[in-house]
């Protein structure tokens, strides 16, 4: 740290060029004042995002009163069954997680606006006291000169970091819409199950009654009373099974809802919705992919952020700070002299590098972050499409062809049974094994709704969370 101080009126020609360059931003002053907080707390693209992508109104409940109107909202939708779009609505009303995410935006926001205020003034007061002369009185008033002549910068990369946080927080909407979306169809799916081997079980259990008194009356073998019993006993552990296979899907997508209490009680549909006649088409599903996916996005926000910042670490790699004091000093009687002062600090030991190095690698690293991002998402987006169109085609197979297939078998069955020309037990047994086909077809059809949600997430986007908020305090450590 060198200082140079000058008791003249007049400041030093120096000090003159320091003040000249600092014009410039004193200039922007007014514009830096304009940096405030906004009304929505950059909430507003978020709920953009909503609207667009999921035709959908997010809301952030900032206050009590927001929260009950909100709640009021939810229980309105829940006291009809649940449609999937009503899910979803309800999730982004009431998930206490994705409210909370939503602080986030406040806090980057703050960041922004801390960013766009002045330097903070620094105040110093010597007194000493000299045996012939009298008290000596130093007193200085000062302010980080550096800082105010990087301030536009400083702003600038902060609204990029903002901007980033802004698309995380729009993807972890988007996670949770989707999710909700999948728990929704897995729910009915589970309860569809659960209620047809309810039905299977107690067939089992009036064909096993009936092998068990036919066996008493000698008219049927013991072995094959015993396979009656034993398929009745297989049908209750299957039914206990979907039971809880119930209990968990419903319980997921309770809590991705957010409900609680007498809120859980509602009211899912009977069955799946159809599967549509066609699968859609889509041949530029990569090229939609780059364009709208969110984390695509945030990673370029994290990559321009860090450019600016890598930029701004240029422009102060040799000097770390510039300090401009005014100065008035008083001893003895005498009357008091003002004069200004100028602290500059300088890296000697490395000259910036280490500080560069490290803003130039944070740089660097985010490039191939992208670089990554577009290659998995391209991935992923074609995984997906072809996820679809096959769960598309298996449903349909269940739906046009193998269902329809033991329906004609089992409506021939019983017209031989008519004609007593078929056993109860014959009867019985090609009802079992239509089990297997009916449980393939709720999966199926459970599958090709959640594929058609697995696509729909995969041209929009994966949140990356706030990890990469990490990357974004180390590219601040590198500058400070």
């Amino acid at each position: 740290m060198f200082a140079l101080f000058s008791p003249r009126r007049v400041p030093p020609p120096m000090v003159r060029a320091v003040l000249r360059a600092a014009v410039l931003p004193l200039a922007v002053l007014a514009l830096a004042g304009c940096t405030t907080f906004s009304k929505d707390g950059g909430f507003n693209p978020v709920a953009q995002t909503a609207r667009d992508k999921l035709g959908q109104d997010a809301q952030w409940a900032r206050t009590p009163e927001e929260s009950g109107r909100l709640k009021e909202e939810v229980r309105k939708l829940l006291a009809q069954p649940l449609t999937p779009e009503a899910a979803v609505q309800v999730a982004l009303w009431n998930n206490p997680g994705l409210q909370a995410s939503y602080a986030q935006l406040q806090i980057s926001e703050a960041d922004l606006v801390e960013a766009g205020r002045l330097p903070g003034l620094r105040l110093s007061r010597l007194r000493a006291t000299h045996p012939d002369i009298g008290p000596k009185i130093e007193e200085l008033i000062g302010f980080n000169l550096l800082a105010l002549l990087t301030m536009p910068s400083r702003v600038e990369a902060q609204k990029s970091r903002f901007a980033q946080v802004q698309a995380d927080t729009a993807a972890a909407m988007l996670r949770l819409a989707f999710d909700t979306r999948k728990a929704y169809f897995e729910a009915i799916a589970a309860q569809q199950g659960r209620l047809y081997m309810e039905q299977v079980r107690e067939a089992a259990g009036a064909s096993a009654e009936l092998a068990q008194r036919m066996e008493r009356a000698g008219n049927f073998s013991r072995l094959a009373q015993l396979r009656e019993r034993s398929f009745y006993l297989d049908a209750m552990a299957q039914a206990t099974r979907a039971a809880n296979a119930q209990t968990g899907a419903r319980e997921r997508l309770t809590r991705l809802m957010g409900l609680a209490g007498v809120d859980a009680n509602y009211t899912l549909p009977e069955r799946l919705p159809e599967i549509p006649a066609s699968a859609q088409d889509l041949p530029d599903a990569e090229a939609t992919a780059m364009r709208e996916r969110l984390d695509v996005r945030a990673a370029r926000a994290q990559a321009d952020a860090l450019s600016r910042e890598l930029g701004l670490t240029k422009v102060t790699r040799y000097v770390n700070a510039l300090d401009l004091s005014h100065a008035r000093i008083r001893e003895g009687n005498d009357p008091a002299r003002r004069g200004w002062e100028w602290a500059i600090e300088i890296p000697i030991f490395d000259f910036g590098s280490s500080r560069h190095a490290r803003a130039e690698a944070l740089y660097m690293q985010s490039v191939s972050r992208i670089a990554e991002t577009a290659v998995n998402a391209q991935s992923e987006v074609r995984e997906a499409y072809q996820g679809y169109r096959s769960a598309h085609q298996l449903a349909r197979h269940y739906n046009d062809e193998l269902v329809p297939l033991k329906k004609k078998v089992s409506d021939e069955m019983l017209l031989r049974y008519n004609g007593m020309l078929a056993s109860t037990f014959e009867l019985l047994a090609d009802a079992r094994e239509q089990v297997q086909a009916v449980n393939g077809a709720i999966n199926a059809q459970r599958d090709f709704w959640i594929a058609d949600t697995e696509l729909r997430m995969a041209l929009t986007g994966k949140p990356t969370g706030f990890a990469s908020l990490t990357a974004n305090a180390d590219a601040g450590a590198a500058k400070d």
